[in-house]
């Protein structure tokens, strides 16, 4: 009899929940194929928790201070902790040390929302739809701020495939998108190389020939980046036009996010039905779905943290710092309670 693998079983080096207990902090994954946003962080120096909390097609996610904001198939929810539900919450159950509850919600309709962050005017989206920047807005599904230079109209084709966004200084500086085009999905024709890096402030395009770039984020004065049809990790410091790879990693590498010293990087498997992604270059090698950490210092990869079953594709990778056990206040129908989960001494190391 062929033993059935439970929800979200998953699989890590003995290491992370050391690294993540010493650190403190709690990661936030974002997953629209399972439709769950999870919460992974450590129970000590040996086991690992995730709580899952069921969303509509959840994709992007930024956290700030105590608040949460996620985008979903048509809305951008946004939830905020309440320290007296999460203390009364501790001190009965031992459960969480922080509890978000569901505080208001933008109905943006189905426009492929990617990357959200906070920033000084408020919440920032990627519309990939409609191929632009937008705020979240209290009495419009959406408010578009910025298009990239070669987009000459606001209509729903998808022309480019926007996806990533980097803020700098509380304000959007660099984005993603999958192609330079003015025509409904015309990224498509280009989509394994033709990918490009804007700086908004200029509006010129720094980078061209990426392989589906994803996730930029600045750290330390220098932009990061995802080239995700080739599972790499890059790194620019734009005054050359050029950029290096950091590593090569074993998926589809999409959501990033810095923590001290740390970078932990998202991985998924490729669609097998999915025309879009049967010619990428990655499509070959074994892949997995997951993340994977690496040290700033070494650029090495130094734990890793793999789905068995129920979790295909990841989008995004958030941190919430000096939290060790947060939850979402939801219909209990929907949550998927947790599971104490052993380290697997087997599982080895990459770049090890």
């Amino acid at each position: 009899m062929k033993h059935q693998l439970s929800p979200l079983s998953c699989v890590y080096s003995p290491n992370l929940p050391e690294l993540l207990n010493y650190i403190g902090c709690t990661l936030i994954i974002s997953t629209y194929q399972a439709g769950k946003i999870i919460f992974i962080s450590a129970i000590d120096t040996h086991n690992l928790i995730q709580l899952s909390f069921g969303f509509h097609r959840p994709m992007g996610v930024a956290a700030t201070g105590d608040l949460l904001a996620v985008a979903t198939r048509d809305t951008v929810e946004v939830l905020a902790d309440s320290p007296e539900l999460s203390s009364a919450d501790f001190k009965r159950f031992g459960m969480h040390d922080r509890l978000y509850v569901p505080q208001k919600t933008y109905f943006s309709g189905e426009v492929n929302m990617h990357d959200i962050a906070w920033g000084d005017d408020g919440l920032w989206g990627v519309n990939t739809l409609f191929s632009c920047l937008v705020l979240a807005n209290e009495t419009l599904s959406f408010e578009p701020k910025w298009f990239p230079s070669f987009i000459t109209e606001s209509v729903s084709e998808d022309r480019c495939h926007i996806n990533g966004l980097a803020l700098e200084a509380g304000r959007p500086r660099y984005v993603t998108a999958l192609g330079e085009s003015n025509v409904e999905k015309g990224w498509r024709s280009y989509k394994v190389s033709g990918g490009i890096l804007i700086d908004v402030e200029s509006d010129e395009i720094v980078l061209r020939n990426l392989p589906m770039p994803h996730s930029p984020r600045i750290y330390d004065d220098a932009l990061y980046f995802l080239l995700s049809s080739t599972g790499e990790l890059a790194r620019t410091t734009l005054d050359t036009g050029s950029f290096e790879i950091i590593a090569q990693l074993p998926g589809f590498a999409r959501g990033m996010a810095r923590y001290q010293n740390y970078l932990f990087v998202g991985l998924s498997r490729l669609r097998k039905s999915s025309p879009t992604f049967a010619d990428l270059p990655i499509a070959q090698r074994s892949l997995f779905s997951g993340f994977v950490v690496l040290d700033l210092q070494s650029e090495r990869v130094v734990a890793t943290f793999k789905y068995e079953h129920g979790c295909e594709e990841i989008y995004d990778i958030q941190i919430i710092p000096a939290v060790y056990r947060p939850g979402i206040l939801e219909n209990e129908k929907e949550m998927e309670h947790p599971n104490r989960l052993e380290a697997c001494q087997e599982y080895p190391f990459l770049n090890a």
